[in-house]
């Protein structure tokens, strides 16, 4: 990793079926990635699941909240 901070960094996945973009940093889509292995689900799947239970927040903030509770709990 880079001693340099990198902005979000945009990717599109299909929740639902349909395409939507996210916007994370380097560092959210590491952690997501790893949880999504951790959990033996794609990432495409994990974020969906996430979406289904985030209520009204925002999918980024939903994603970044699900990355440190997985963080605190020694999932990842």
């Amino acid at each position: 990793m880079s001693d340099t901070p990198q902005g979000p960094i945009k990717r599109s996945v299909t929740i639902a079926g349909h395409r939507t973009s996210l916007s994370l940093e380097p560092e959210f889509w590491d952690a997501l990635n790893a949880l999504a292995t951790v959990r033996d689900m794609s990432l495409a799947g994990l974020v969906a699941a996430i979406d289904e239970a985030r209520g009204r927040t925002n999918l980024s903030s939903a994603l970044r909240v699900a990355v440190l509770q997985a963080t605190r709990t020694g999932e990842i």
